[in-house]
Order: structure tokens, then sequence, then C-alpha cells
């Protein structure tokens, strides 16, 4: 999933993070794209925690919704691809019936886009995109 992420950096300072859409994530780095890299590290560690507290993990919401608020006026906005299905839960094997033709047209596209590592990591992401909707 992709969460909008903030960076502010004042002069003399290193440049901060905030995850708008998951309350308390913040990280930080000397330059942006070390905090870009470590806000993964801070998600990581907040959806760890979210898990063992048996908390409802967070989804993020368009990078739309954010640009307006006022909290982060001056902020430069990025987004950051964070794979949640490691915090899902255990996976559990299922029957599923799906028509020839879209079951080709899903393993041709998992074979051209390497992001996608398997047949059951589509259909994980695509019904993901559709909740994260209602």
């Amino acid at each position: 999933m992709k969460f909008p992420v903030v960076l502010h950096k004042d002069s003399g300072s290193d440049c901060c993070v905030t995850v708008p859409d998951v309350p308390g994530c913040f990280s930080a780095g000397e330059t942006m794209s070390e905090a870009l890299d470590n806000v993964r590290e801070a998600l990581a560690l907040h959806f760890e925690g979210l898990v063992a507290d048996g908390d409802p993990l967070p989804t993020p919401q368009e990078l739309d919704a954010h640009v307006g608020n006022p909290d982060f006026a001056g902020g430069v906005w990025a987004l950051v691809d964070f794979d949640i299905t490691p915090y899902l839960g255990k996976a559990v094997r299922f029957n599923a019936t799906l028509p020839e033709y879209l079951l080709a047209r899903i393993d041709a596209y998992v074979q051209t886009h390497p992001q996608q590592k398997s047949r059951s990591g589509f259909l994980a992401d695509a019904a993901l995109r559709v909740l994260q909707q209602i």
C-alpha cells in the first residue's frame, strides 16, 4: 500500500517524516532520502505494536485528503510503498473458482509485474484495494 507522508526540514536540523494515516508514526534522517528509507522501519515497528496490542491496522487515505491540513503546511509530500500483508495474520489456503480467461490475464499480469510475487499476492492486493474504499 502507498502511504502518504509529509517531510519537514528546518535549517540546521534533520528531515522529519510524519505518516498522517498512522497516528504516532514518524521518523527522521539527515537527508530526505534517508528519512524516507527510515520511515519504512518506523511503519514496521508501529504495525508490529498494533498487531501485538490487537488494534486495527490503519489504511492510507488518498494524498489529497491531507494536503489541505494546516498541521502539514510547508511540508513536502511523498508516497511510501509499505507491504502490510505480513501484519494481516497467517496465510490460509482456500479454493477459488475463476473464469479461465480471467485467470490467464491475472497470470500474465503477475509475470510482467515483478512487484506481484504470485497469483495469491495479486488477489490479496486487489482485495485490499477494494476493501480500503469501504
